[in-house]
């Protein structure tokens, strides 16, 4: 993971105050492709590790969310599987629904983890206490971020990023320790 411009000290200071991870889907969750049949119907391929990863932080008790400006009825099963419950699609102004989930969830912009890949996730980068990009983000956009993962967006981006966050905030035994004893 790339660490732009700060230490591992800081980092985990910051992930210390995380409470809700808000992520992007198309780019992020998936590697960005939109695969459309004959009839319209719609097709994306999510990470299973990423999906663990999502997990892991829930049963640590760090609420997940979505933003995204597509709407698609894959994203309601695929969070639904994952226990995400804030699921915000079409959204076109990013910032108006993180202001609700901040109110909802009674968070500051330092309780806030956030991960984009483009231009339109600027604003949340730039906002949030901690915010990463795939590997793969648009280059502008990766300016704007605190972390650049090693991996792609879709091929195990946002479970490094859930990894770093459950490490750094001291979490990772409470997520992880069934699995290792």
């Amino acid at each position: 993971m790339n660490i732009k411009g700060q230490t591992i000290k800081s980092i985990e200071e910051k992930a210390k105050n995380i409470k809700l991870l808000i992520l992007d889907v198309d780019g992020v969750m998936t590697d960005g492709s939109i695969i459309l049949d004959n009839e319209g119907n719609e097709y994306k391929r999510f990470n299973v590790r990423d999906g663990h990863g999502i997990k892991m932080l829930g049963k640590a008790g760090i609420k997940v969310g979505i933003i995204t400006g597509r709407k698609s009825r894959v994203v309601e099963i695929r969070a639904k599987e994952l226990g995400i419950t804030e699921v915000h699609q079409r959204v076109f102004k990013k910032s108006l629904v993180y202001e609700r989930l901040l109110k909802k969830y009674k968070c500051t912009d330092e309780n806030v983890a956030f991960m984009g890949d483009d231009i339109v996730d600027v604003e949340l980068l730039k906002r949030a206490g901690l915010s990463a990009v795939p590997a793969d983000a648009d280059e502008l956009t990766k300016e704007y971020a605190s972390l650049v993962t090693r991996k792609n967006g879709g091929r195990g981006a946002v479970r490094e990023f859930t990894d770093l966050i459950l490490k750094a905030s001291g979490l990772w035994a409470k997520a992880a320790g069934e699995f290792l004893d």
